[in-house]
């Protein structure tokens, strides 16, 4: 065989079958959200984050980076932090799920959205929410937090306003009433 030309073995290569997705699976899953009993079919490979928002309208659990790094997605699943983005909604079924629309009633702030909005804590509000679920948290289980611990809580969330100052103060000021102690309303 000659410079240049092709093996015939190589051009009798039969073609690759064509892979075909499998067919979209569905799950009825039932939990709690908010204090409310919940039951809905849905795609497995819904994130928990997309089922919050598009199949219950609690759109105030945000969605930045979508691979668990910028905290946005933050809710509670059974008191504690999580990224919504990072779930299936098939793996909250049995399971009590906490949003930032449980946080206040109507017209009255929860005392620690109230802080956030004394300290200039709510930037562009893109990230609030999850921050204010992994502070509610904080608050919870160390009701006078130090300023490192609170830090720490904030380390798991990037605010792209770059402004954790005022988040911080917000927190500390909460801390101081009692805001961890008053349960989300559901």
């Amino acid at each position: 065989m000659g410079e240049g030309t092709v093996a015939p073995a190589r051009l009798a290569r039969p073609a690759r079958p064509r892979r075909l997705r499998p067919p979209v699976a569905t799950a009825t899953v039932t939990l709690t959200v908010n204090d409310r009993p919940v039951e809905a079919t849905v795609d497995v490979r819904k994130t928990l984050a997309d089922f919050l928002r598009e199949d219950l309208g609690l759109t105030g659990t945000h969605l930045g980076c979508e691979h668990g790094v910028c905290g946005a997605c933050t809710v509670l699943l059974d008191g504690a932090p999580v990224r919504s983005c990072l779930l299936f909604a098939v793996q909250g079924a049995g399971h009590t799920v906490t949003t930032v629309e449980a946080l206040s009633t109507g017209e009255t702030l929860h005392p620690l959205q109230e802080a956030f909005r004394r300290h200039h804590g709510l930037q562009c509000g893109f990230c609030t929410p999850g921050i204010l679920m992994s502070a509610y948290a904080l608050l919870r289980d160390h009701p006078h937090p130090t300023e490192a611990q609170v830090l720490e809580t904030l380390g798991g969330h990037l605010c792209r306003c770059t402004g954790y100052q005022g988040i911080v103060e917000a927190v500390q000021a909460a801390a101081g009433t009692g805001a961890g102690a008053e349960p989300p309303k559901g």
